[in-house]
């Protein structure tokens, strides 16, 4: 702590740390062109670097030099109840690991607050148009995840520091942004900026307060909840400017799409992004948080908003107390985080995007950042001819219409306008279509109480728009099964069927596995879709129905901007986030004496079991020689593909295992809530069927899809599980070569930790995802990437050949990649170590982050 810097925060009782006069200090006029993140970093820095190291660590803020690493010391860690009770697996692993070593188990715990949001466990069973839908799927929920809450409840008792919100109430980013989140905190009598890494990849939804929120994986996460600083190198922080207003009729969902493809094609991949000028000041929060929501869509880290007046209404219209409204805007102003201080802040580069030019939007049918404009749909080919017939669904089926995911639900506006085109369509005597399964799941209990009070709740449900739940749902791949007989017939049929949600992700196989594609799309767009029944429907220009000889198209039932924003004055008020949140978060501060200090394992549960790192294969040696591959992959492999997290079938690997335990089919659940049992979690590596291995073809030479693999050097083609199988019987050490932009898409634990207990030492490719390649290192998985210009399909790998890795694994050092070729060849190929960091280094040679932590502890021990 450098204290020369602390000073009282004027008006207050409370002191600060001035980032400014420390910046100051070294180099006059600097703080000026600071951008906001830099800002922030400096406070973090001032207030809780090491002061030998402050100095050099505030010039790669103020010169912009990438050359050192400083740590950040993120002030909370914020989970879902999938990685972060997975996390806390891990946690209650190693007290066993330090009981077994003669350590003591109850002083590991967590360092940083921990809050565990449940909020991704719970499946779509039961449609909106059920009127006991919420009910029905609470007690599914409960039913199916028994094991899984039971060890989080006892976590809550058992780690201190470790604070949970029960299921039924909300998703963690929705939450984040309506409550946990204070925007500055106050503690020990300090006021300093709120900080901190989520389990998620849309952890930067908070980003809109002017909160740096950054989605880790996990293995990261675990880290920070340790104590540990999460080191970094400056980023590449851009600016972008907003300029317009957007045109009537235009939700955030359209702005955020169009965003999100102008983003991709900018290359922000990895960067902070800081969004200002006259069309940010403009926005509302709400609007401010789908756009920082959709972050890892467009490749950023984080994506930032400056606090403002906006800032501090929304904190009022959330119930916000007061005082905490009051120190938020006095620090902000003090420490130069309110929006006029940042006219002259310095940018790399500056992207300009106007928001005039947007128009209604959405993304599909395979990716979020594939934007297609309404009036284009025809053209695109995505409403086309398509034959009406009776007691038939359409080609184009939607089988899915769900108004879920916080990017949405957690604005007002966007809510609203979905109840508002729902009481027009009931008007008119619109229905949706029978084949659409149709859900309303907020992120948070308050959306019910405002549609509630604006009169507009009967109106959805009217419509088979009903809340079946506060919770992650499809958007997570959550969105349950389908009638049978609808089932039946896509089967039969071989149906082209798709999903459409006001959600983030929409990657192929994610949404329900009889959705062969999916589209993003505004909540009234989620609507509309549900009464047009199929996507070949073109949702601009096609008649909805005929009222008195007049032809109704969608924009006879769309709400003006000034009914919306009327009904939003007058319905969404303080005391309802106050009637959800003061009694959720009235924590209890009673502990239970007789709670152990490690977990009593079921032995026969399929959720939570005594996580293996550190027995078996994964306390051996990593010799990096002789490696085959297990799979050759091409560009944009995503954690979808190497985990994915929607329901299990029976005929998978993990569906056969599940089956083999004694669990009926019905309640097998989804791959994301048995991540805790890594025994069927292992299952699910490269176990999407969408997975495309270059190793494995037809006769023709084409690639086969599928969770499949070769082995070698049989040349044997079996689904995957039985290759990985194989190979661990052999202890054969395996490598997987990767196009670009491997792992990208949700921060998740088991894409590394899967292919790691395989028996995986290397991943080579052309890049990484930033997350993903951090859960590589924190599993002792090595990353690296081929040179510019050269790749699989240059060196003509096909899968035969087998690898060796030589060289002194230094941050960012080139290394030899040696492929030893069937025909007896050999070949040498330069590749760059992405171990980017002496901490990385660190973490990677001992094995992971759980095997450092361990170490570390038992040392620390030793010598106190």
């Amino acid at each position: 702590m450098n204290t020369q810097f602390r000073k009282n925060l004027p008006g207050t009782s409370l002191d600060y740390f001035d980032a400014r006069e420390a910046v100051e200090a070294i180099e006059a006029g600097a703080y000026a062109k600071l951008p906001y993140t830099s800002r922030v970093l400096a406070e973090n820095l001032v207030r809780r670097c090491d002061p030998a190291t402050l100095t050099d660590s505030l010039k790669q803020l103020i010169e912009r030099k990438r050359e050192l690493d400083f740590p950040w010391f993120p002030a909370r860690v914020v989970c879902h109840d999938i990685l972060g009770q997975t996390a806390l697996v891990d946690l209650a692993g190693l007290r066993d690991a330090i009981a077994d070593q003669g350590g003591d188990p109850a002083q590991v715990n967590p360092v940083v607050p921990v809050q565990l949001i449940v909020d991704h466990s719970l499946a779509v069973e039961c449609g909106g148009f059920d009127p006991q839908a919420f009910e029905k799927n609470r007690a599914i929920e409960d039913r199916r995840n028994e094991d899984r809450f039971h060890f989080i409840n006892w976590t809550k008792l058992a780690f201190k520091n470790v604070d949970v919100i029960p299921p039924g109430n909300g998703i963690m980013h929705q939450i984040n942004l309506e409550r946990m989140s204070p925007v500055v905190h106050n503690q020990n009598g300090v006021a300093f900026p709120d900080t901190l890494v989520g389990t998620d990849s849309h952890t930067p939804h908070v980003d809109a307060l002017g909160v740096i929120a950054i989605g880790v994986g996990g293995l990261e996460a675990e880290n920070v909840m340790l104590g540990r600083a999460s080191w970094m190198r400056l980023p590449d922080i851009i600016g972008v400017e907003l300029t317009g207003k957007p045109q009537p009729g235009i939700t955030a969902t359209d702005i955020v799409l169009a965003l999100t493809e102008f983003l991709r094609k900018s290359k922000v991949v990895g960067a902070y992004l800081e969004f200002y000028g006259s069309g940010a000041a403009a926005l509302t929060l709400g609007d401010r948080a789908t756009i920082s929501n959709m972050a890892p869509e467009y490749g950023a880290t984080a994506a930032m908003f400056s606090i403002d007046q906006q800032t501090i209404d929304y904190l009022k219209l959330t119930g916000r107390e007061d005082a905490q409204v009051a120190l938020v805007e006095t620090y902000a102003k003090v420490a130069g985080l309110w929006s006029d201080s940042l006219v002259h802040a310095e940018y790399e580069r500056v992207l300009q995007f106007d928001l005039s030019g947007v128009v209604r939007n959405m993304a599909g049918p395979s990716n979020p950042h594939a934007r297609v404009a309404t009036t284009d749909l025809a053209a695109k080919g995505i409403a086309a001819a398509w034959d009406n017939v009776p007691g038939q669904m359409p080609d184009g089926a939607v089988i899915i219409a769900a108004i879920t995911s916080c990017t949405n639900t957690s604005n007002p506006r966007n809510v609203i306008a979905a109840g508002l085109l729902a009481r027009n369509a009931n008007r008119l005597g619109l229905t949706r279509k029978p084949w659409v399964k149709s859900s309303l799941a907020p992120g948070s209990k308050a959306v019910t109480l405002y549609l509630e009070e604006a009169g507009l709740m009967q109106d959805l449900e009217a419509l088979g728009f009903g809340v079946v739940a506060y919770a992650c749902t499809s958007c997570n791949g959550m969105s349950g099964a389908l009638d049978p007989v609808i089932q039946q017939e896509i089967i039969d049929r071989d149906l082209y069927a798709t999903a459409v949600l006001s959600g983030n992700r929409n990657f192929d196989g994610r949404i329900h596995p009889y959705a062969k594609q999916a589209f993003l799309a505004s909540p009234p767009l989620v609507v509309a879709y549900a009464i047009a029944g199929t996507i070949r429907f073109d949702i601009e220009k096609d008649v909805l129905t005929v009222v008195d000889g007049k032809e109704i198209r969608l924009k006879d039932i769309w709400p003006s901007d000034e009914e919306i924003d009327a009904i939003v004055k007058s319905s969404v008020k303080p005391d309802m986030f106050r009637k959800v949140y003061e009694p959720m978060f009235a924590i209890s501060t009673e502990q239970a004496a007789s709670v152990p200090p490690l977990y009593d394992w079921r032995p026969q549960s399929t959720y939570i079991r005594r996580p293996p790192y550190w027995e078996g294969a994964l306390a051996g040696e990593r010799t990096m020689k002789g490696m085959r591959p297990l799979a050759v992959l091409g560009d944009n492999i995503t954690t979808d593909h190497l985990s994915p997290s929607n329901a299990i079938m029976l005929d998978s690997a993990a569906g056969e295992y599940l089956a083999k335990m004694g669990l009926p089919e019905e309640d097998f659940n989804s791959y994301a809530t048995h991540r805790g049992d890594h025994l069927t979690a292992q299952r699910a590596t490269f176990a999407n069927p969408t997975l495309k291995n270059e190793m494995v073809r037809d006769a023709e030479g084409k690639i086969k899809a599928g969770s499949l693999a070769r082995i070698e050097p049989e040349g044997k083609v079996t689904r995957m599980w039985e290759a990985i199988e194989t190979y661990m019987e052999r202890k054969q050490p395996l490598i997987i070569i990767a196009g670009a932009d491997y792992g990208q898409g949700s921060s998740r634990d088991w894409a590394a930790k899967g292919v790691r207990l395989a028996g995986v030492e290397v991943i080579v490719a052309e890049g990484f995802e930033r997350i993903h390649r951090t859960n590589l290192i924190g599993m002792g998985v090595l990353p690296l990437e081929f040179k510019a210009g050269e790749n699989r399909l240059t060196l003509g790998l096909d899968g035969t050949e087998t690898y060796d890795v030589i060289g002194a694994r230094t941050p960012r050092a080139d290394l030899t990649l040696v492929i030893h070729r069937k025909n007896g060849e050999r070949v040498e190929v330069a590749v760059t170590c992405r171990l980017d960091t002496a901490e990385e280094v660190s973490i990677y040679e001992a094995g992971g982050v759980l095997q450092r932590f361990a170490q570390d502890f038992l040392e620390s021990s030793k010598s106190a």
